[in-house]
């Protein structure tokens, strides 16, 4: 499929496309710690079933990319939208979302989000530019894996931590960070996509050994992991690669919940080997403020999750 919009033409990305992408990419974030990403998977990443990456060409040159991804029958995730400098202002970056708009509809799905990080000002106004709205805003934890971690507070020794899926989702349909979250989670497939979270998705979660939840005269939160993966480690550090183990909600109903789901969380991280974790968890001064009481790292800043309704027939 391909379209030509105002001399834009947008076509599939291919292997042949990698070194100019990797040329405007080099400093996508100039004034920011770390460098792009997708120089390093480019040719891992475009490849697999349910996903589409296109390029835009403008006079014979590739000036852009992006990628959509199918998280379910009916949710599309949208990523990697990169526009060389030299071509900015241009409506590059409109025919590139548009074209990944029209594939995800035609594959049947109802709604494409994708993510922006709360710094990155130019991302956040290219989205709503071309035809996104705002969702909602979370926020990375990161409990230290620890085998022994086990909160000693009065209060804690009341809890017990379960693995119950059926009162994960009855706490979860019923909560403030369902509400906050607007339903979504960190998806088990795809890294750092959001999707709506399911019963079967803490089904699942539960027989894996992976679903935590915090149980006091009633349920009182859970977290879910989704995922575990390497990846590399800050320049200069032994070993050269991280465990990482990532989850895909933290949710509870006050500070001691959280205590007790974030001391699951590191031991279970502890058992799986992980160097460093994260967990999402909704961005709002409680639950911040909760991770922080608790004395969990957490990220600096937050994340954006913003939406595209793909049954609206023009964007």
């Amino acid at each position: 499929m391909s379209s030509d919009q105002t001399g834009i033409e947008v076509r599939e990305a291919s292997h042949d496309d990698y070194e100019t992408i990797v040329e405007f990419t080099k400093q996508t974030w100039p004034d920011r710690d770390g460098g792009d990403y997708i120089p390093d998977i480019y040719h891992d990443w475009i490849e697999g079933e349910g996903k589409r990456t296109a390029v835009a060409v403008v006079d014979g040159e590739v000036a852009g990319l992006a990628q959509t991804v199918l998280l379910s029958d009916w949710e599309a995730w949208n990523q990697g939208l990169r526009v060389d400098p030299e071509f900015r202002g241009r409506g590059v970056s409109v025919a590139v979302t548009e074209d990944l708009f029209d594939w995800a509809r035609e594959q049947g799905a109802t709604v494409a989000r994708n993510m922006v990080f709360s710094w990155n000002v130019a991302g956040l106004g290219q989205s709503r530019a071309t035809g996104y709205d705002p969702v909602t805003e979370f926020r990375w934890a990161h409990p230290a894996p620890d085998a022994d971690a086990a909160d000693e507070s009065a209060a804690s020794a009341e809890f017990e931590v379960t693995s119950d899926p059926s009162a994960a989702w009855r706490f979860w349909t019923d909560s403030e960070a369902r509400d906050r979250l607007r339903g979504l989670a960190l998806d088990a497939d795809e890294s750092w996509a959001l999707s709506e979270l399911t019963r079967e998705n803490l089904r699942t979660a539960a027989d894996g050994g992976g679903l935590f939840v915090a149980q006091n005269d009633g349920t009182r939160g859970f977290a879910h992991r989704v995922r575990e993966y390497e990846r590399p480690a800050a320049d200069g550090e032994d070993p050269e690669t991280e465990q990482w183990v990532e989850y895909g909600v933290g949710a509870w109903a006050d500070a001691e919940s959280a205590d007790v789901l974030f001391d699951a969380i590191a031991r279970d991280a502890a058992d799986r080997g992980a160097d460093r974790t994260r967990v999402l968890i909704p961005e709002s001064p409680r639950y911040v403020s909760d991770a922080a009481l608790c004395r969990v790292e957490i990220a600096d800043e937050p994340d954006f999750v913003l939406a595209a309704d793909l049954t609206r027939e023009s964007r």
